[in-house]
């Protein structure tokens, strides 16, 4: 299969008809097919590898899919399964800020439903300023009633596909604590008479074999690793420090904040009327220290990172004053009007944690009987909050192609 970088052409490649040999290959792949199925049952059409948020959706996608109805899809997750029959008291210090197409894809894989009877939380705006001048930007709706997206805890989101994919049960098969240790490679028809499908061994000595895998395992995916597809990747030097927050008096609480401070952007997500979720991406020293400070030393490091004016500089502020004036005069209705976030009163228990940044691109997403989704494909900074939902997108888009695939009677590897 010819390489392609684009992540657009990459994914169409997944639906094109591999032809071999003058078309005589429509025999073989028959009889490859009862070859590995003499070797026993473990024969699958799709294996999925990591069950987090992006590769449960895409197993929950699949086995919804009328046109892939009959086949073989079994998802691989080396932790516990996650239940979770009651929402817990206090907040997650991960979370996820999901997009309209995002809910929309999650609804109709039925696990949206799910996160509803549990909790989310959406707003309506997004207000970003910077710290060393007035410069402001707001982001909301033209329908003031829509939702610009929604704070939902990443173990919520898990939890409501897991429940998900207990219904799919007759279509899709899950092994959880199924570590794998090795992948090993088909090669390609041109180079041999037999193809074989992709084998996979697990760490308790099972071998299972597919005609798709689909690597869902992560930034440091070993399903890319083992492929050798070479990874563009950048060390931002930055690491972000997470915390459940306890806001000072309840709130509407349906904006979501971030400023521009000169170590790196601060954020604070609504999770309820009472409580916010904050991402402080800075250096590593300052994370470590913030890291290290007191409750009450840590929430006046937060209120003053969002309050303070003490970096603004006089220079920037006057040449701020004439751009905004000029822009009026052009433009009488532009400006926002500025709001102030709420303040943090203190912090869940043991909720303070940090986690180093970076970006990540493969410059491939597919190969011969494999394809890469979500973080496995592209890492990128939690700055706009959009990593979950590129993983998301790209579930929506194979699903699609294999759908279309299958309903054409294609090989779903080739």
């Amino acid at each position: 299969m010819q390489k392609l970088t684009r992540a657009s052409l990459a994914l169409n490649g997944l639906s094109r008809c591999f032809v071999t040999e003058k078309h005589l290959s429509a025999i073989k792949i028959t009889r490859r097919g009862l070859v590995c199925a003499d070797h026993g049952n473990d024969v699958y059409d799709i294996i999925i590898s990591g069950g987090g948020m992006v590769g449960s959706a895409m197993a929950c996608s699949l086995g919804l899919d009328p046109n892939l109805e009959g086949k073989k899809i079994l998802l691989l997750e080396a932790g516990n399964k996650k239940l979770m029959d009651k929402v817990p008291d206090t907040y997650s210090t991960r979370v996820s800020s999901i997009s309209p197409g995002s809910a929309t894809l999650l609804s109709g894989i039925g696990a949206w439903e799910h996160i509803t009877k549990m909790r989310f939380k959406p707003y309506k705006k997004m207000q970003v300023w910077d710290a060393c001048s007035d410069a402001l930007i707001t982001f909301d709706k033209e329908n003031v009633e829509d939702e610009m997206a929604y704070i939902v805890e990443n173990d919520l989101v898990v939890a409501a596909l897991t429940r998900q994919l207990d219904s799919l049960s007759e279509n899709v098969q899950v092994k959880y604590r199924s570590k794998v240790v090795k992948y090993t490679w088909p090669m390609p028809s041109q180079e041999t008479d037999y193809i074989p499908w992709v084998c996979v061994t697990l760490a308790n000595g099972e071998t299972l074999q597919t005609k798709l895998l689909i690597g869902a395992d992560g930034p440091n995916s070993m399903v890319r690793r083992e492929l050798g597809i070479p990874t563009v990747k950048w060390n931002y030097d930055q690491s972000a420090v997470v915390a459940a927050l306890h806001l000072s008096e309840p709130t509407e609480n349906n904006v979501a904040w971030q400023r521009f401070l000169p170590t790196g952007p601060i954020a604070m997500l609504p999770l309820s009327d009472t409580h916010s979720s904050l991402v402080w991406s800075t250096s590593h020293s300052l994370a470590e220290e913030l890291l290290e400070l007191d409750e009450e030393r840590f929430v006046d490091a937060i209120n003053s990172a969002f309050w303070s004016n003490e970096n603004q500089s006089d220079l920037i502020e006057t040449a701020g004053s004439l751009f905004r004036g000029a822009l009026s005069a052009i433009m009488p209705s532009a400006g926002s009007p500025r709001q102030l976030p709420p303040s943090v009163a203190g912090i869940g228990p043991k909720s303070r944690v940090m986690f180093p940044l970076g970006m990540g691109h493969a410059s491939e997403y597919i190969r011969h009987r494999v394809a890469l989704i979500g973080d496995a494909a592209h890492r990128v900074h939690p700055l706009a909050g959009q990593g979950v939902n590129l993983g998301f997108g790209d579930v929506a888009c194979l699903t699609q192609i294999l759908s279309q695939a299958a309903f054409n009677g294609k090989d779903l590897g080739q």
